[in-house]
């Protein structure tokens, strides 16, 4: 086990060095989309690139766009199936609500449809003591996610989004922020959600949700994902949309016109940044014994594809055991041989990993982890080998073991 520590600590730590992949410049051949809002933002989500920004970075109120953050935090912590107790401190919350009554009991998951679907304030405090310990402790909770996540222009107050001095964030950030969230399976089904229906355990009749965000019905592809507004905030929404395999995500702050812009924004990224494949999973690379360990896509304008270039970097263990001992008995690299990294116009936008040809390779990560700034202990090459690890540590016979 010390050997694979060793093995662990030489090879991850220097390659969680990865840049953050920049917004889109195409500005000059492209014209960008109208919209009326203060700020906006979208994003591809398989990629986390983002596509177009209109003062992208300016802090401002986000309203019930809050609730995205609390979605997913709630999911990562709590246990769906878990009884969540409206108290006296969650219960008749101002703003919008599900009217639930004090004391009353509902499964995590159906919280979490209410608060998604109807934005429930009175769900969000009843989630947020519920999986926090508090509402203190949950917001905690909170910006240790946008932290983790590289949202750093945002900060969280409470977990609902009502206006409070120090709840802010941005345009940029929520793009990338509903990008994250969107590779959770439980997060993407529940904000695609038209209608839903959950218990009522004090009335004979149950309790029915129709989804506020009116682009599910107004935008073809349309899957998401939350709408906002308080007094201070005015309009807020965060959209997304697929089509032909590509999701795209749209922001806009303060916009008196969002439905129709969030439209054009989403026509402009399908249009002209189509998701394209740039390398296949196990696909040999030219005049090596190595393979690719997953495949890897990109949203590139026409004019940017010529500037995709590829760079291989294979590591030497292989090679100088196969020398001095004309074997494989003693290589550490359980197969995995280096890495590609992918570069638009010189800058890195994501890598793969490469595998010796016959070794194992592990399944293919949710997430395209590498275009998420923030997130550097969860690139592509170090998430390649943690499942490398995970399948030699279930492995009977323990040659692990010193």
């Amino acid at each position: 086990m010390k050997m694979l520590t060793k093995v662990i600590a030489s090879v991850l730590i220097p390659l969680f060095l990865l840049s953050s992949v920049g917004i889109a410049d195409a500005s000059g051949t492209i014209p960008s989309p109208s919209t009326h809002a203060q700020s906006a933002a979208l994003i591809d989500v398989t990629s986390g690139r983002i596509l177009y920004s209109k003062d992208g970075d300016q802090e401002l109120r986000i309203a019930s766009l809050t609730k995205i953050m609390t979605a997913i935090v709630a999911i990562e912590h709590g246990n769906l199936q878990d009884k969540v107790k409206v108290t006296a401190s969650s219960f008749a919350k101002e703003g919008s609500s599900l009217y639930l009554k004090l004391g009353e009991e509902m499964t995590l998951e159906n919280m979490l449809y209410g608060l998604m679907l109807r934005s429930g304030n009175d769900a969000a405090s009843a989630i947020a003591e519920h999986v926090g310990g508090s509402e203190e402790g949950f917001v905690l909770l909170m910006n240790k996610k946008a932290e983790e996540i590289g949202l750093t222009r945002s900060h969280f107050m409470n977990p609902h989004g009502l206006d409070a001095e120090g709840h802010y964030s941005t345009a940029n950030d929520l793009a990338r922020l509903t990008a994250y969230a969107l590779h959770n399976p439980v997060f993407k089904r529940i904000v695609a959600t038209e209608d839903k229906s959950a218990p009522n355990p004090n009335e004979s009749w149950e309790y029915s949700w129709h989804n506020k965000n009116k682009m599910l019905r107004l935008y073809e592809g349309a899957d998401g994902v939350k709408t906002g507004y308080t007094k201070k905030a005015f309009r807020c929404l965060v959209s997304s949309a697929t089509r032909d395999g590509q999701q795209l995500a749209a922001v806009t702050l303060n916009d008196g016109d969002d439905w129709n812009d969030h439209a054009r924004m989403l026509d402009f990224g399908f249009e002209n940044f189509p998701l394209r494949e740039i390398a296949k999973k196990e696909q040999p690379v030219a005049n090596t014994s190595v393979v690719t360990g997953r495949g890897f896509q990109y949203p590139l304008a026409e004019s940017e594809v010529a500037s995709i270039s590829k760079k291989l970097i294979l590591t030497a263990n292989r090679s100088q055991n196969d020398s001095q001992n004309n074997s494989v008995s003693n290589d550490h690299s359980f197969g995995l041989a280096g890495r590609i990294e992918m570069q638009l116009d010189g800058k890195l936008i994501g890598t793969i990993p490469v595998y010796h040809k016959g070794s194992y390779i592990p399944p293919q990560p949710e997430m395209q982890e590498a275009a998420f700034a923030g997130i550097g202990e969860i690139t592509t090459w170090a998430a390649a080998w943690r499942a490398v690890i995970s399948h030699l540590l279930s492995l009977k016979g323990g040659f692990l073991v010193d």
